[in-house]
């Protein structure tokens, strides 16, 4: 697999990221925040979740400061019910058009990048996310993040974002600090995120990677 070098980003970026629940975004994603967190000079980030207790949005607002250290990111969350989102279409649909709406409003950036759950997810609230997010941002890039579960809902990627042994590392490290209330699950586990990191490094010929699919794109440069 040959890599395709796009060239070094050398000007503002503005991320949207969309998870169901706190803790998707870093789960399937945290490693790639880590890059760009360190390679992109100038970056604003929008963290977009749609349930949420608050004590798991305090855990939500801690790990945005620590993916992205350095950076602007705001969290907003609707705070609708877990496990029942498909019963809340029109107030899901909502949260991700308002934050939409925002980036005509003066002072909203334009994203470059939206990041948002696997389409083929099993989880119900994954899922329907997934299902909307290219739907609100129809002219943009959306890469869909995969979360592992009980359910075995592995996909087959295509897209690949390399890491390192110690950025992988910090990934795990900073996902058991931001969200102490998940860490007595069995899934939670240093070995369950570095396994799938390592699967995925080794598709494409890295150490480790995170993975990701997308319904559209055009290649610029």
């Amino acid at each position: 697999m040959l890599p395709f070098q796009l060239g070094l980003i050398e000007r503002p970026v503005h991320l949207v990221a969309v998870g169901a629940h706190p803790d998707d975004i870093e789960i399937g994603c945290g490693g790639t925040l880590l890059k760009l967190a360190e390679s992109v000079p100038e970056l604003t980030a929008e963290f977009v979740i749609a349930t949420g207790s608050p004590l798991r949005l305090d855990e939500a607002r801690r790990a945005a400061e620590l993916f992205l250290p350095e950076c602007e990111v705001t969290v907003t969350s609707a705070e609708l019910p877990d496990g029942r989102l498909p019963s809340y279409w029109n107030e899901t649909k909502e949260l991700l058009e308002a934050t939409a709406r925002g980036a005509q409003a003066p002072g909203g950036r334009r994203p470059d990048l939206v990041l948002a759950p696997s389409r083929t997810d099993a989880h119900q609230d994954h899922r329907l996310i997934a299902e909307l997010a290219p739907t609100v941002w129809r002219d943009h890039l959306v890469l869909h993040y995969e979360i592992p579960k009980w359910d075995g809902d592995f996909s087959r990627p295509w897209l690949y974002v390399d890491l390192t042994e110690e950025q992988l590392r910090e990934k795990i490290t900073r996902l058991h600090k931001a969200y102490p209330s998940q860490v007595p699950h069995d899934w939670f586990d240093e070995e369950v995120f570095a396994g799938l990191a390592r699967l995925r490094g080794m598709e494409c010929r890295a150490q480790y990677a995170e993975a990701f699919t997308t319904a559209k794109a055009t290649l610029t440069w």
